[in-house]
């Protein structure tokens, strides 16, 4: 199903907003489903000030082409309407015909109910699961800095580590928003994927300050320092925290409202931000455990794009891991001890400062600010790992016809570091002349390589030509702003099956 979203588009609700649901996504886009309000967003209609009542906005949202009023009573009026003649039941047909259409396709007149799982293959496909939420928060895992090769941490030098922050020991800031209830102890935090990791270290804990709120924080900052001063190495976990608490209101509009007593609350639904800066005391709680000299690995949960400025300039590591999920302890302890070689790229392009947004690796050359580069703190498909790898060359030929692909690019790279690693061999292009530019450069494909030491590979690209003729430039390398290997061709000349 398409479900309508609560902002207006012109001044009108999407809800209810013919041109988009019934012009543009079944006349131009041919969609033939279901289309259902999000929550309450029929009552928003309302609230919008756009209709008087429940009635009338049931048969506005229903005449442009919502079949379904999610959770609302909206649309408990319509009998009534159709009786009064003020809405055609044929309307009202044409939205049940939609969804007995969508059970029938479904088979649930047929078979309404599941097959239920045996208890044995339950527990097997809960085993399978829990390890792939773990494999996938490794390769989610993005390592920023690495300054004097603190990363990854040995286990026979760090005999008492502290792992501290606001996010260092909170089950459900490791997951995102709408996360259903979990029981205790299945989310693994960076506490308890250390304390299991390290069993031979002494691992001591100080929460320091919380995500939002800074009440207590100058005892819990104080508390977090004589923690560090012990310890051989830091885990500071920062960033913010999609957790509710189950209470949800919803505003008028019928989006969700966090209640006040989540004070971690600071991304998600109903959480807009005026800044990038981190929130609450961890600031002062960054610069009070920099203060220590006692190495500092950063790590950064968050579920959207933070400051990290200041974590870049005093932190001898910095990751971020997002909101990692339920196994994200685990896997970021696996990581900082070398168990995983980090892998994880930039899906974005991270910002020194509000002010700069927007900001994307598309944009192409942007010019410096009086006070700070326009360039991005990290540009988007960055990330370290435990190795280096050489880009060695690059060579582009005709691609295969029988799978329709114009272009073929094939780009060596070799793993000249120490120990065995992932590289995520990023391929770009540009178009030199356009009848409309809209893009510097874009991404048209990535490949990620496992690489022993010293052992040398080839990532192969097969490019459709969905392009104009002329001149491009393909480029390719480890990020968006590291591209050792250019070479420039001209289409469709170089194509020659």
């Amino acid at each position: 199903m398409v479900m309508t979203s609560y902002n207006t588009v012109d001044g009108i609700p999407v809800t209810c907003n013919a041109f988009l649901l019934d012009t543009i996504l079944r006349g131009q886009w041919g969609y033939d489903g279901v289309v259902i309000s999000d929550l309450y967003s029929v009552n928003g209609i309302v609230g919008a000030g756009v209709a008087s009542d429940l009635r009338e906005a049931a048969v506005m949202a229903l005449t442009a082409g919502c079949d379904i009023d999610l959770g609302g009573s909206a649309y408990r009026r319509l009998a009534q309407a159709v009786r009064d003649g003020d809405v055609d039941e044929a309307l009202v047909d044409r939205a049940v015909a939609r969804v007995l259409r969508l059970k029938f396709a479904l088979g649930l007149f047929e078979q309404p109910y599941v097959d239920e799982i045996p208890a044995e293959t339950s527990q097997e496909v809960l085993a399978g699961a829990v390890a792939l939420a773990e494999e996938v928060a490794q390769e989610g895992i993005v390592l920023l800095e690495n300054r004097d090769g603190v990363l990854p941490l040995s286990r026979d030098d760090i005999r008492r580590i502290a792992v501290i922050g606001p996010n260092a020991d909170m089950p459900y800031n490791m997951l995102g928003d709408y996360t259903a209830p979990q029981r205790e102890g299945k989310v693994v935090t960076v506490l308890d994927g250390l304390r299991s990791a390290m069993p031979e270290a002494e691992v001591l804990y100080a929460r320091g300050c919380a995500v939002r709120d800074t009440a207590g924080a100058a005892s819990g900052i104080a508390e977090a320092v004589r923690a560090a001063e012990q310890a051989d190495a830091v885990v500071l976990v920062l960033g913010g925290s999609s957790a509710r608490d189950f209470r949800t209101s919803y505003a008028e509009t019928g989006a969700a409202v966090a209640s006040v007593q989540v004070s971690d609350m600071e991304s998600g639904e109903g959480m807009d931000r005026a800044t990038l800066s981190l929130t609450g005391a961890q600031e002062a709680l960054l610069r009070a455990v920099a203060a220590t000299d006692t190495p500092i690995i950063t790590v950064f949960i968050q579920g959207r794009p933070l400051d990290m400025t200041l974590a870049s300039e005093l932190s001898d590591a910095l990751l971020t891991a997002w909101y990692p999920g339920e196994r994200g302890g685990a896997a970021l302890a696996s990581v900082l001890l070398g168990d995983a070689n980090p892998s994880g790229r930039l899906p974005l392009s991270v910002p020194r400062d509000a002010g700069q947004l927007p900001v994307y690796y598309q944009q192409g050359r942007v010019n410096d600010y009086a006070d700070m580069p326009g360039s991005p703190l990290y540009p988007f498909g960055y990330g370290l790992g435990y190795t280096t790898f050489s880009y060695d060359s690059i060579a582009v030929s005709a691609g295969i016809p029988s799978a329709s692909a114009l272009v073929r690019v094939e780009v060596t790279v070799t793993n000249k570091g120490g120990c065995s690693g992932s590289e995520v061999v990023q391929l770009y292009l540009r178009d030199e002349v356009v009848s409309a530019r809209v893009c510097d450069k874009r991404l048209v494909g990535f490949q990620k390589l496992n690489l022993a030491p010293g052992e040398t590979a080839v990532a192969v690209f097969d490019l459709d030509a969905d392009i104009e003729p002329g001149t491009f430039t393909i480029m390719a390398g480890p990020s968006s702003a590291d591209l050792p290997l250019v070479k420039t061709v001209r289409y469709p000349e170089f194509i020659k099956f």
